[in-house]
């Protein structure tokens, strides 16, 4: 079987990317990632319903959501090539494109950016939320700011590196996977009595398909910090590695202690959930300022968007020498 259409192609990773940051996501109804959602609901239903929910439930949506979107996206691809292979290659771009969110992730941050610096804080409170799982109502608008570069770094991870890079390794499955589990991990994977046992296998193997890009990440933000004004490589680099660990979970901390290093500020700091606090922690230099004002969000967008530009780079020059040689 000739499964070359699924294979990584770099022409179409660039075009892909260039259209995401022009236009963002695109928005119909039959998008992949609200598909995986829709029936990821329908499914956790079925299993509940049959008893089936624990650690073993868990695995087994996992593998019915692999066998639905993994196999049929996989198979559509390959019958649409075989129809004509400029239709094959057209539906892989479309699919790609579906699939990377770096526009979008600009997008939601810069609506904080706008609300705060209009002096609007009950808008700048709803954007900082739409991000964040917190308490958005004690945010000021500095406190928004710093919510707003916290997820344009961890997104930069999860939401842009990994899905470049499972691409560029394993092509159009390994992108369809790396969201299934990203969705599983959104939907299901919380540590609450409903899905503490539940949701173990999607947490899980999201650790696992971040790991790399995680630490890739810190690189890249280090990278982009050596070469943008008003920020430290050096720190960068420093900070990811001194400070990851901070911060709950194997993988987020790269990127936003590297963020924090990289543009010279703290982040993070008291955090309520809940009407509690949860954390007063903060990461990056001890001497440094708390992040908060418009500079510092303009320092962040662009470290996000340089490092999402080498990561592109990289990646599209891996597949076109892969496939050269």
């Amino acid at each position: 079987m000739d499964l070359s259409p699924l294979l990584p192609r770099a022409e179409l990773l660039v075009a892909a990317a260039l259209l995401d940051a022009a236009l963002g996501d695109p928005v119909y109804r039959w998008h992949p990632v609200r598909l995986f959602g829709a029936s990821l609901a329908w499914i956790e239903r079925g299993l509940r319903a049959a008893g089936a929910d624990g650690r073993a439930g868990g695995c087994l949506l996992f593998v019915l959501l692999a066998a639905l979107w993994l196999g049929g996206l996989s198979a559509g691809l390959l019958g649409i090539a075989r129809l004509h292979p400029l239709a094959g290659a057209a539906a892989h771009f479309f699919l790609l494109y579906s699939l990377l969110a770096l526009g979008d992730l600009l997008a939601h941050g810069r609506a904080v950016e706008q609300a705060a610096a209009a002096g609007d804080l009950p808008a700048a409170r709803r954007a900082a939320g739409r991000l964040v799982g917190r308490d958005a109502d004690r945010m000021d608008a500095a406190a928004c700011r710093r919510a707003a570069i916290e997820s344009l770094a961890e997104n930069l991870a999860d939401g842009v590196v990994s899905p470049i890079l499972w691409y560029a390794l394993l092509g159009i499955p390994g992108l369809v996977l790396c969201k299934l589990v990203s969705t599983m991990d959104s939907m299901v994977g919380f540590r609450t009595p409903r899905y503490l046992h539940f949701g173990w296998c999607g947490a899980r193997l999201d650790d696992l398909l971040q790991w790399l890009p995680a630490r890739a990440s810190w690189l890249l933000i280090s990278l982009a910090s050596l070469v943008l004004p008003g920020c430290s490589g050096r720190r960068a680099l420093l900070a990811g590695w001194r400070d990851h660990a901070v911060l709950p979970g194997p993988n987020p901390g790269w990127s936003e202690a590297a963020m924090a290093g990289g543009i010279t500020r703290r982040l993070v700091g008291p955090l309520w959930l809940e009407g509690r606090l949860v954390t007063d922690t903060w990461i990056g230099d001890p001497d440094a300022p708390p992040a908060g004002t418009a500079s510092d969000y303009r320092r962040a967008q662009a470290v996000v968007g340089v490092a999402a530009a080498l990561a592109y780079t990289a990646a599209a020059a891996g597949v076109w020498l892969a496939r050269s040689a």
